[in-house]
C-alpha cells in the first residue's frame, strides 16, 4: 500500500471512519484470537474429561509467553514505524520491520529450545499434579516446537496495521485461527487423540498464520520489508522497539506468570479448582481480548499523529475511542454476566469444578467494563513513545498490585481470594493508566 493512502485515512478522514476502519478488523481478528483460546478448552471439554481442561488451563500460560516476545516485537515495532511513517522516514520503517522479523526467528528458535530442555521443572512450577502432570507434558512439548511462528504471527497482526491495512493483518490471524478451530474437533474428538490433537492443530494454525505474513511481504505488497539486507540493530532500531515492546510484553508475560502463580496456589484446593479458574478466565476475556484488539487497532492511528504532530487530531481520536470502548466493554459484560451459566457449561460438565467456574467468573465480571478504557490509555501512551508509562502500567497490572493482592487476599478470604486479586488490580492500574496519561500529555503539550 501507499504511504499517500496511510496518510490520506490517519490525517484527514473523518474521526469515526479513520478509527472504525482500523479498529474493527483488529478488533475481528482479536476475537478470532479469542475464538482460538476457547476452541482448545472447548473441544477438550466435549471429551468429559475435566483433568484434561485442568492441564491446558496449567500449560496455557507458558504458551502464552511466546504470544507474550511475539507482542514484544509487534507492538514496539508499530509505535515506531507508524511515527516514522508519520515523519516521512520509509527506509528507517523498513529497517525497523525487518528487525522484528529476524528478531522473533532468532528469540524463537531460542525460546523453543529452552523450554524442551527446561520441561520438567517447568510442569513442576505451574503446579501440575500427579493426574495432570502427563497431559499437561504432551500439549506443552508439542506447542512449544513452533515458537518463531507463533512470535511471526503474533508481531506482524500488528505491524501489518501501519500501513493501514487492518484487513490483511486480520487475515493472517483469521487464516490460523480458523484452522485451529477447524482442526480441533477432527483431531481432538474425531482421531481421538484428545490433548495432543489440540496441541497439534496449535502448532498447524500458528504456521499457517506465519506463512501468510511472510508471504504478504515477500510478494511485494507492502511498502516495508523483511528482507535480511535491511536487518539492523544499530541506528537506534533495535533499542526504540525494544523501548516500547518491552513494556507492553511484559505486561502479557507477568500476565502468564500470574495465571502460573494463580494455578500452583489452587492446587491447594484440587484439579476441578484448577480447571474452574481456566474456564473463568475465559469467561473475561471475552471483554479483555475485543477491547485490546480496539485498543491496538487505534495505536497506529495515535502514534501517525504523534509523528506528523496533529495534536488536535490526537485528542479527537483519543476521545472517540475511549467513549466507544467504555459503552462495548459495558455492553460486553454485560452478556457474560447474563450468560455465565451458559458459557461455562459449554467447558465443565463436572457438578464441582462448574461451581467453581460461575462463583470464579462472576468476580472476574465485577471490574471487566473498564478493559475498554484501560487498553486505549495503554496503546495511547504506547503510540505517544511513552516507554517508562507504558512499563509503570505493565508492570503493576499483573505484577506489583496483582501478586501482592493475590497472597493477602488469600490470607483473608481464602480461595476466593485468589480471584478478588485481579479486580483490584485492574481498578488500581485504570487509575495509574489515567494519571500517567494525563503527565504524560502535558509534557508532549498534548492539552
Amino acid at each position: 500500500m501507499e504511504n499517500k493512502k496511510t496518510m490520506e485515512l490517519f490525517s484527514n478522514a473523518p474521526i469515526s471512519q479513520a478509527v472504525l476502519k482500523n479498529a474493527l478488523p483488529a478488533m475481528a481478528a482479536m476475537l478470532m484470537v479469542l475464538v482460538y483460546n476457547l476452541a482448545d478448552t472447548f473441544f477438550i471439554g466435549q471429551t468429559h474429561d475435566a483433568l484434561q481442561v485442568a492441564a491446558v488451563s496449567l500449560a496455557t500460560p507458558v504458551f502464552l509467553i511466546f504470544m507474550a516476545i511475539g507482542t514484544m516485537f509487534g507492538i514496539g515495532g508499530t509505535s515506531v514505524i507508524s511515527r516514522a511513517l508519520g515523519e516521512g522516514k520509509t527506509e528507517y520503517a523498513k529497517k525497523v520491520c525487518s528487525f522484528c522479523m529476524w528478531g522473533c526467528v532468532i528469540v524463537g528458535v531460542v525460546m523453543s529450545a529452552c523450554m524442551l530442555i527446561l520441561i520438567e521443572p517447568i510442569l513442576s512450577l505451574v503446579g501440575a499434579s500427579a493426574d495432570t502432570w502427563n497431559l499437561a507434558k504432551t500439549y506443552l512439548m508439542i506447542v512449544v516446537c513452533c515458537g518463531p511462528f507463533v512470535l511471526i504471527s503474533n508481531c506482524y497482526s500488528n505491524v501489518v496495521r501501519t500501513e493501514g491495512e487492518s484487513a490483511k493483518a486480520m487475515m493472517g490471524t483469521l487464516v490460523g485461527n480458523l484452522l485451529n478451530v477447524i482442526l480441533d474437533p477432527i483431531l481432538i474428538l474425531g482421531f481421538g487423540w484428545n490433548i495432543a490433537g489440540a496441541a497439534i492443530a496449535t502448532v498447524i494454525g500458528n504456521v499457517i498464520g506465519a506463512i501468510y505474513y511472510i508471504a504478504y511481504f515477500v510478494r511485494g505488497k507492502s511498502s516495508l520489508s523483511i528482507s535480511l539486507k535491511d536487518f539492523t540493530v544499530k541506528n537506534k532500531v533495535a533499542s526504540a522497539v525494544l523501548a516500547i515492546g518491552v513494556p507492553a510484553a511484559l505486561g502479557s508475560v507477568l500476565m502468564s506468570v500470574s495465571q502460573i502463580i494463580i494455578n500452583s496456589q489452587m492446587a491447594e484446593y484440587g484439579d476441578m479448582a484448577i480447571a474452574a479458574m481456566g474456564v473463568a478466565m475465559k469467561v473475561v476475556i471475552i471483554t479483555g481480548m475485543v477491547c485490546m484488539g480496539l485498543g491496538q487497532g487505534v495505536q497506529p492511528i495515535l502514534g501517525y499523529c504523534v509523528g506528523a504532530k496533529l495534536w488536535d487530531r490526537f485528542k479527537k481520536v483519543l476521545r472517540f475511542s475511549l467513549v466507544f470502548a467504555f459503552l462495548l466493554s459495558v455492553v460486553l459484560t454485560g452478556i457474560c454476566y447474563l450468560f455465565t451459566n451458559q458459557i461455562v457449561s459449554a467447558f465443565l460438565t463436572d457438578t464441582t469444578a462448574f461451581g467453581y467456574a460461575v462463583q470464579f467468573s462472576r468476580i472476574l465480571l465485577a471490574t471487566s467494563f473498564l478493559f475498554g478504557v484501560f487498553y486505549v490509555l495503554t496503546n495511547a501512551l504506547q503510540a505517544m513513545g511513552a516507554a517508562t508509562a507504558a512499563l509503570i502500567i505493565n508492570v503493576s497490572r499483573q505484577g506489583i498490585i496483582f501478586i501482592p493482592a493475590l497472597f493477602i487476599l488469600k490470607m483473608i478470604m481464602g480461595m476466593t481470594g485468589l480471584v478478588w486479586a485481579q479486580p483490584v488490580a485492574d481498578i488500581v492500574s485504570l487509575i495509574i493508566a489515567c494519571v500517567l496519561y494525563i503527565n504524560t500529555s502535558k509534557k508532549m503539550v498534548i492539552q
